[in-house]
């Protein structure tokens, strides 16, 4: 809940709600007067002016905000928009905790392509093509080359012979042959084509990590730290707000306290300027003292002038800090308090620092912070370390090379081992581990100076917080001693044994023991919410 508002505690609201109840309610009765007559429309003209006086109380209910410290407080954590920030990074730090744990899972993907090439690879020249196609009758011409001259030798002792073989080789057998061989050797040259004018391809591969030097198991860790240390950026941050919330709320109480004693100084010093107008009349006062009481009256009224505005101020920084409109009408639960109870628990020194050190979240996000170091480093010392994965896949492609070149989708699986090792590298890997080595001991004397500095802190909102009791205590007996002070001084004035000075002096006096005690009483309470931060229980309930 944001906003904590009772109305039955506000009295002027309670009081406006029952004056409305019991005299403006019985207006909107039905009346058994006659529509024509006087008493009905007087009846009517009142009815209207409730539903008027209706419309105001809803206006004075929703512009008056009764706020407690606790209701500021929400508020604050709830629109302060460096806190939400600081919500996401949690966020943020919890996913990526989650992204690092995936590492140690095995990775799938899938590729495809397409590619389309303005010629085709051929594994023959165009030499060997044409020899291919033209086989038949290369061996035709050789094989007459060859034997013409034989036979014109036979035909010298053997001219019968001779034509025989003549008619033979002229014959369709040779030419039949010819053809034969010319169309093997055509099927051999488009048996030899590839056809990659279009080429289509796709995978699937498997990568499973199986030692990467302690990589992933380092970052996991430090991805789990940065969780956490978000978590605690978060409280350190929400504490921070809520102990500037304190701050301006008892700053506007104190500043409302502090009107209502200029208030009554001015009171005070306007009645003293009415009794020495009169004895001025009378003769027994002079005009200057009538002038010393008038130079009073306008101190009083600048210091109330003053304190209103300072009031004003406070309540807009209480206002900005809450997410409210600067100019929203702020009533504080504890401007009209008179139970100004303090607390009275003595906490030991060394329990003290013994508890704000288990608790402050700074030290917690310094530890933290000091782990997530000491694994960098490790991830650092992982790259001069060999790595291991498993690997699998699928293949598929076309045109596919498994039977030749063959314009089909065929496809085939792997399974391998893939190592690397890391030879030589120019010492780069060990000067990395030296600079993250030197980041583990900066964070170490940081979280070593933050204890000492915290137990520093603890020990001083130990003593502000006794000094500010007894200051309290002591204030409080300044301020009877200053009320039978300006008791006497009033007597002594009316029966005309002290001069107008001492009275002055007895309401200057009362005025700064007013002051103190205030003053005072605001310091007991932000003294306890000091020592609250420092031992890192501010915010718990």
């Amino acid at each position: 809940m944001w906003i904590k508002i009772n109305l039955y505690k506000n009295r002027l609201i309670r009081k406006e709600l029952t004056y409305f109840c019991f005299i403006f309610v019985p207006l909107f009765m039905q009346s058994s007067v006659k529509p024509d007559s006087e008493l009905f429309k007087m009846n009517k003209m009142k009815r209207l002016f409730g539903l008027l006086m209706l419309v105001v109380l809803c206006g004075v209910l929703h512009a008056q905000r009764l706020l407690t410290l606790d209701s500021c407080r929400n508020m604050a954590l709830a629109n302060n928009k460096s806190l939400l920030i600081a919500k996401e990074q949690m966020e943020k730090a919890h996913y990526d905790q989650k992204a690092a744990f995936t590492k140690f899972l095995p990775d799938f993907s899938a590729t495809g392509s397409y590619m389309y090439f303005s010629d085709e690879i051929s594994l023959l020249n165009d030499g060997q093509k044409s020899t291919f196609n033209q086989m038949g009758t290369s061996v035709q011409q050789g094989v007459t080359q060859t034997v013409t001259p034989v036979i014109q030798q036979i035909a010298q002792t053997n001219p019968q012979l001779a034509a025989t073989l003549q008619q033979v080789l002229q014959g369709g057998g040779l030419n039949s042959i010819a053809a034969a061989l010319n169309q093997l050797g055509q099927d051999l040259t488009h048996a030899f084509r590839t056809d990659t004018r279009n080429v289509w391809a796709g995978s699937v591969t498997l990568m499973q990590p199986l030692y990467m030097g302690g990589k992933i198991r380092a970052y996991n860790r430090i991805t789990k730290n940065s969780e956490v240390l978000a978590r605690t950026q978060y409280e350190t941050q929400m504490q921070d707000i809520l102990l500037n919330t304190d701050e301006a709320y008892w700053m506007a109480v104190s500043l409302s306290y502090k009107k209502k004693m200029a208030e009554s100084y001015l009171s005070l010093v306007n009645r003293l300027d009415s009794d020495v107008e009169n004895m001025i009349l009378e003769g027994v006062a002079t005009k200057a003292d009538g002038l010393t009481v008038k130079v009073k009256v306008n101190e009083a009224e600048m210091l109330l002038t003053k304190v209103d505005d300072g009031l004003t101020l406070s309540k807009m920084l209480l206002c900005q800090l809450c997410g409210l409109d600067l100019n929203t009408q702020l009533t504080l639960a504890d401007e009209s308090r008179t139970d100004w109870n303090v607390i009275t628990d003595n906490v030991d020194g060394n329990e003290a620092v013994t508890r704000a050190l288990s608790r402050r979240p700074e030290l917690e996000s310094l530890d933290l912070a000091h782990k997530i170091y000491e694994d960098k480093v490790r991830v650092v010392r992982s790259e001069m370390l060999p790595s291991l994965a498993l690997t699998g896949g699928y293949l598929v492609s076309n045109p596919a090379l498994l039977n030749g070149f063959e314009n089909k989708f065929r496809g085939l699986w792997n399974v391998g081992v893939m190592l690397s090792i890391p030879i030589f590298h120019w010492n780069e890997g060990l000067y990395k581990v030296k600079a993250a080595q030197s980041e583990v001991n900066m964070a170490r004397l940081q979280q070593s100076e933050a204890q000492e500095k915290i137990e520093l802190q603890v020990n001083q909102s130990l003593f502000k917080n006794t000094e500010a009791k007894k200051r309290l205590a002591m204030s409080r007996k300044n301020m009877e001693k200053a009320e039978e002070n300006l008791n006497y001084a009033d007597k002594g004035f009316k029966e005309g044994i002290i001069p107008v000075t001492n009275v002055m002096e007895a309401q200057t006096a009362w005025l700064s023991a007013h002051s103190d005690e205030i003053d005072a009483q605001i310091d007991v309470r932000l003294a306890q919410t000091y020592l609250q931060k420092a031992l890192g229980t501010l915010g718990d309930q």
